[in-house]
């Protein structure tokens, strides 16, 4: 039900620029960490993005553009129990505001929906939780802020950076779970992810 309303949000902002859009191809590297983990010392963890895109293909000042990205994120972390890290694997729907700056840079900001299809944890604790699924610990809908830019070098080709902000929280309530694994921090958490890329527009 989740992936269906994002799937009505994304045709609802695609229809309006369907007649006058281009369509393009990004892909590159995420720096991303998690919110409130001291606890557990956490720090980045590198990852990877690719999607799509279709944004305004004119040259006006203002425009919008939705994009439709597979995202790897997570954090690292070493607790007294254990260390490895934690492997997040999102679809991102962004649904941005763009500023053209002189046809040879944009500026990005808008809400951006996030869907948890994938976690994987290296060098979970042996006395940690076991759920019947390591996904019944977190919330699979995100939501967030992106924030960002592009630069046009030559013909379609474009190099961008951006950051995701997120509002949700990571995890649910752990009681029924038997407490939190060795690799949860006793805060809860958001996601934060710095992305630097690179794409061509068609």
């Amino acid at each position: 039900m989740k992936i269906k309303a994002i799937g009505i949000a994304a045709l609802l902002l695609v229809a309006p620029l369907s007649l006058s859009a281009s369509i393009g191809v990004k892909a590159g590297l995420n720096f991303a960490n998690v919110t409130n983990a001291s606890s557990i010392n956490a720090s980045s963890y590198t990852g990877y993005m690719a999607g799509v895109f279709l944004g305004p293909s004119s040259g006006g000042l203002l425009g919008f553009r939705t994009e439709l990205l597979f995202s790897r994120q997570g954090y690292d972390f070493s607790s007294n129990a254990s260390t490895g890290s934690v492997k997040l694997d999102y679809l991102l729907l962004p649904m941005l505001l763009v500023v053209n700056l002189a046809n040879i840079a944009q500026v990005h900001a808008g809400p951006q929906l996030a869907y948890l299809l994938k976690v994987n944890v290296d060098g979970a604790a042996p006395l940690d939780p076991k759920p019947g699924s390591l996904l019944d610990l977190y919330h699979r809908l995100d939501y967030g802020l992106a924030l960002g830019g592009e630069v046009f070098p030559f013909m379609g080709f474009l190099v961008g950076a951006r950051i995701n902000l997120s509002f949700g929280n990571l995890y649910k309530n752990l009681a029924s779970a038997g407490g939190p694994p060795s690799y949860f921090p006793s805060i809860n958490a958001k996601n934060n992810v710095v992305s630097l890329y690179a794409g061509y527009r068609f």
